[in-house]
This record gives structure tokens, C-alpha cells and sequence, in this order.
């Protein structure tokens, strides 16, 4: 009987611990989100106004489709090597 009780107390720690770890890493990345917003076409046309360069439409579109494109590259390595 004791044993039962040892397997039973392992499953609700382990169920307990999984649940704990993803709702303190859920709260983590919202934090860091909201202290580190991804750039949007805002963020990139008032980089370059700083930079000196007048931000076209055309130009901010390409900046974020080349970015997109590295985001989607880094992405696939990753699953590679999963």
C-alpha cells in the first residue's frame, strides 16, 4: 500500500511542477515582451529618422520583409536541431 501512496505523491508533484514552471514562464515572457516590444514599422521609421534618412513606405515595407526573412531563417535552424 505504501508504495501506491510514493507513485501517487511523485505524479502530483510532477503534475504540480509542470503546471508551476509554465505559469512562471508565461509570466516571464510577458515581462520581457513588455519591457522589449518587438520593432514594428513605427519603431523602424523613427530609427531612421535618427539616422538622418527620410522613411519611405516602400523602404520601411522592405526592412520588415528582410527581417521577417532572417526572423523565419533562425527559426527553421532551430527546429533542424530539435
Amino acid at each position: 500500500m505504501s508504495t501506491i501512496w510514493w507513485i501517487l505523491i511523485i505524479i502530483v508533484a510532477l503534475v504540480a511542477g509542470v503546471a508551476l514552471g509554465f505559469f512562471i514562464a508565461r509570466q516571464y515572457m510577458m515581462k520581457y515582451l513588455e519591457e522589449n516590444p518587438p520593432i514594428n514599422e513605427e519603431m523602424l521609421r523613427m530609427m531612421m529618422m535618427q539616422m538622418g534618412q527620410k522613411p519611405s513606405q516602400k523602404r520601411i515595407n522592405q526592412m520588415m520583409n528582410q527581417m521577417n526573412k532572417v526572423s523565419e531563417k533562425k527559426d527553421k535552424k532551430a527546429k533542424k536541431k530539435s
